[in-house]
């Protein structure tokens, strides 16, 4: 998908604020540390498969839906989309709302996929 320039910069802009976790680290983690891992996708990518252990909360939605996951404000958070760009600009709606500790999944869902780490359904 080609992105235009302006999403493009605030994108660059959000990764200055949020930083990325690769998916061999997230992968790593998944078993060892208490993390939230959020989906933010539409339905539609969500029901094609997710990280393990995720919840779905998509991004049109998420600072009205984000209490209703009881998260603690300091918990440790990873949002994921499919190419890391929507999931950055997630993060930074969520920091604005007081959590504090917000990462993205650095390529997304398809990186993760292209690495045949495992899904759920």
């Amino acid at each position: 998908m080609k992105h235009s320039k302006d999403f493009k910069q605030i994108v660059e802009d959000a990764k200055k604020k949020i930083p990325e976790i690769s998916c061999g680290e997230l992968y790593s983690f998944l078993n060892i540390k208490e993390i939230v891992i959020i989906d933010v996708r539409e339905d539609d990518e969500w029901e094609t498969g997710h990280l393990p252990h995720a919840i779905h909360v998509s991004k049109g939605v998420l600072e009205r839906d984000i209490h209703k996951q009881n998260i603690k404000k300091e918990a440790q958070i990873v949002l994921y989309c499919s190419g890391g760009y929507r999931s950055l600009l997630a993060g930074e709606s969520l920091q604005r709302m007081g959590y504090s500790n917000i990462s993205s999944l650095e390529k997304g869902f398809k990186e993760w996929l292209s690495l045949k780490l495992p899904v759920s359904f």
